[in-house]
């Protein structure tokens, strides 16, 4: 991998402060808190991994809930957690926000923003995110803003750049061994994944949907991971 741990870091948090800094933050209490809630458990989980199956990343977590109808989430590398309003209504409860929560912070643990910098850097790509800007002062920064960008971070929207399959697969099978460490039932990921693939049928997919492909084949794996993960479960 072409991107240290500390560099991608580094660009997390520049594009965690460019998105707090163009989107509104909300203000609805009852969100906030199921919001924090939900990520403070399954940042406790990520930090106390099984053995073997990945390594604790020690990030400095923080929560933001952005006052949007868009269903969109992320996890920034270094524990940046970002959430709009308009998948509460697909998440429906804690244990589907989990299931979301817990996908994206897979996404950090797997370091797939890390791989996919390394993948522009080494074919000299610079990966623009339409309408970004995301300022950075190269005098005390080593992160040139492609590999920002190149996290997938566009921080007017707070779009992710889609990951490859492999990447979706690898970031659902960690979510739900998450989920389920965190006290969340992961049958209810099977449960969120079919909602949002009714969504993605719809004539307009929202841009979350787009994002993380959510069809059949998706959710059939998902079914089959949930008997491992159910060894981890334990309800809170």
């Amino acid at each position: 991998m072409l991107v240290s741990e500390n560099e991608e870091r580094e660009a997390g948090l520049l594009a965690f402060q460019q998105i707090r800094a163009t989107e509104p933050p909300s203000h609805d209490t009852m969100a906030n808190e199921l919001v924090e809630r939900v990520s403070r458990r399954i940042a406790a989980a990520a930090e106390s991994p099984p053995p073997n199956l990945w390594k604790a990343p020690h990030y400095r977590w923080e929560f933001e809930v952005i006052d949007k109808r868009i269903p969109n989430a992320g996890c920034l590398p270094g524990g940046k957690i970002f959430v709009y309003t308009g998948l509460l209504p697909i998440t429906q409860n804690d244990a589907g926000m989990a299931a979301v929560i817990g996908h994206e912070v897979a996404h950090a643990l797997a370091r797939h923003g890390a791989e996919r910098m390394s993948d522009a850097r080494a074919a000299s790509i610079a990966i623009a995110v339409a309408g970004v800007a995301l300022a950075v002062n190269r005098s005390t920064s080593s992160v040139a803003p492609s590999a920002v960008a190149a996290l997938g971070a566009g921080a007017t929207l707070g779009i992710l750049l889609p990951m490859s399959r492999e990447r979706e697969s690898e970031a659902d099978h960690i979510g739900l061994i998450l989920m389920a460490l965190a006290g969340y039932d992961p049958n209810e990921a099977v449960t969120v994944w079919e909602r949002m693939l009714l969504i993605d049928k719809g004539p307009s997919p929202p841009i979350w949907a787009r994002t993380h492909p959510s069809d059949e084949q998706r959710i059939k794996d998902l079914r089959a991971w949930v008997p491992e993960a159910m060894k981890y479960y334990r309800p809170q």
